[in-house]
């Protein structure tokens, strides 16, 4: 059958906390099976996705022949490796760079018609991106990079991110553009405890920061709470990027509180159902690593283009 005449089928590796398949299945397709190595996150993808089947291993000993034939592999290989955020190059990142193979060898084994590879900018400089394009390319595939900012998705955050889209026949992929959302939008100004800015052991580095910010913005807006940067931002405009590790503020008049889970969850876009770990770092980490869902629901649908969306509800 078709895959114009039914729900596509979906596979994700390296699934986390389930952006992408949330973006498949605001899609309108089936999340067949999905995996990653972290147990928490294979916890949480399952209790978000209960008709998907899971698996928790590294992906370099997967048996291929478990996972069900499909239509659309989603991947996101870790990006430690390749982010200049992490800083100076470690012997470990070698391996984490080596995850992005596990997406070659399951092509090689079930060839699904579309393949979608998130990741950081950095993975198009990669020494070994050329290889690992050309044993996609051997295996039939277009390969087509994107650099994509979510907020261009309708997703209240700047987050510039490459999508290489890769396709056994061509694809000529048309993606709309959606009006932005605003950091407003997403920060609950009366739901969560504050704090005094002006209180003692205060930084003055973060008291320096806020004067600069409310120079530029008045008594409310965000701001990166660590880091060297003093540049505050407008709630009028999307949040910053999102990373794994607490990293916005909201100033508002004498008092200050990092943003939370739920307000960190709406500006990835995902639903505000979607469950999260009561645990606030591994919160955090999860949406840091997360794809935005709304980004992948428009690319999945510029695959389709021809099904409409009474087609796929």
């Amino acid at each position: 059958m078709p895959a114009h005449s039914r729900r596509p089928v979906v596979v994700d590796l390296f699934a986390g906390a389930g952006g992408f398949s949330e973006g498949a299945k605001m899609a309108g397709c089936q999340v067949a099976w999905a995996a990653n190595h972290w147990e928490l996150a294979v916890k949480y993808h399952a209790a978000n996705h209960p008709g998907t089947d899971h698996k928790c291993q590294d992906l370099h000993q997967a048996d291929w022949s478990e996972v069900p034939e499909h239509d659309i592999l989603l991947a996101s290989p870790a990006c430690q490796g390749h982010s200049r955020a992490r800083g100076r190059e470690r012997p470990h990142h070698d391996a984490q760079r080596a995850t992005a193979w596990a997406v070659v060898s399951c092509c090689e084994y079930r060839r699904p018609p579309f393949v979608v590879v998130e990741n950081v900018r950095e993975f198009l400089s990669w020494s070994l991106y050329p290889s690992w394009a050309d044993a996609l390319q051997r295996l039939g595939y277009t390969l087509t990079p994107h650099v994509i900012d979510a907020a261009d998705h309708g997703v209240p955050q700047n987050r510039r991110r490459v999508f290489i889209v890769c396709a056994l026949d061509d694809v000529d992929l048309r993606l709309p553009q959606r009006q932005h959302v605003p950091a407003r939008a997403v920060i609950d100004l009366d739901g969560y405890r504050w704090s005094k800015i002006n209180k003692p052991g205060r930084s003055p580095t973060t008291l320096w920061k806020i004067d600069n910010g409310r120079r530029d913005h008045g008594d409310l807006f965000v701001m990166p709470f660590y880091g060297n940067t003093h540049t505050g931002r407008s709630m009028e405009r999307p949040l910053g990027t999102v990373t794994t590790r607490d990293r916005w503020a909201v100033i508002h008049g004498d008092k200050m509180r990092m943003l939370q889970p739920a307000e960190l969850r709406a500006a990835m876009g995902f639903p505000a159902s979607y469950q999260l770990p009561p645990n606030k770092r591994e919160a955090v980490h999860l949406m840091g690593n997360a794809v935005c869902p709304p980004v992948a629901r428009d690319i999945i649908d510029a695959l389709f283009p021809e099904r409409s969306r009474a087609s796929i509800c």
